[in-house]
């Protein structure tokens, strides 16, 4: 593994653990020659996942875009960082074991907003509106009553994870 700080090629592990439930590996690794030290992470590849978007696109899955959503999403609310990565890795490991090559990006967005319902109203909201694409502050109201009406719990996403 080649030192980010040096480009040196000569590394060593340091110390190596399991992370995210067994399926990844954390590697602390030093540098031979400048002393340094970094992380690596090691992983099972896994196949590519595609995402049939609404338009009828196709693109290749990227959980970056799921956390980067849920960020946005969770900005200036009471959630920490380390629920928002267990809330993407429970996505993918969810979307992997169903071990279909292609997805719906709908189903995709539902199963983000069903972990958010129960974490943070607030959170759920902003996100369907961005996904659902409110237009107007009527959209917004019908969408709190409907929170209200299920005792705080907003309809689930239907799907294969969504059931």
């Amino acid at each position: 593994m080649k030192c980010p700080f040096c480009d040196d090629s000569d590394t060593r592990v340091i110390d190596s653990r399991p992370t995210d439930e067994g399926c990844a590996i954390r590697r602390r690794r030093e540098c031979d020659k400048c002393g340094k030290r970094f992380t690596t992470y090691e992983k099972i590849e896994e196949i590519t996942l595609m995402v049939i978007k609404k338009d009828g696109r196709r693109e290749v899955f990227d959980r970056n875009k799921i956390l980067n959503g849920i960020i946005k999403a969770c900005e200036k609310r009471p959630v920490p960082m380390a629920t928002i990565d267990r809330i993407v890795s429970e996505i993918e490991r969810g979307l992997n074991n169903l071990m279909e090559k292609e997805m719906k990006s709908e189903m995709i967005g539902g199963l983000v907003m069903d972990h958010l319902k129960n974490i943070d109203q607030v959170a759920y909201v902003r996100f369907a509106s961005v996904y659902r694409q409110f237009t107007d502050v009527n959209t917004f109201i019908s969408e709190i009553e409907s929170l209200l009406k299920n005792d705080g719990k907003a309809p689930r996403a239907t799907g294969a994870l969504g059931e």
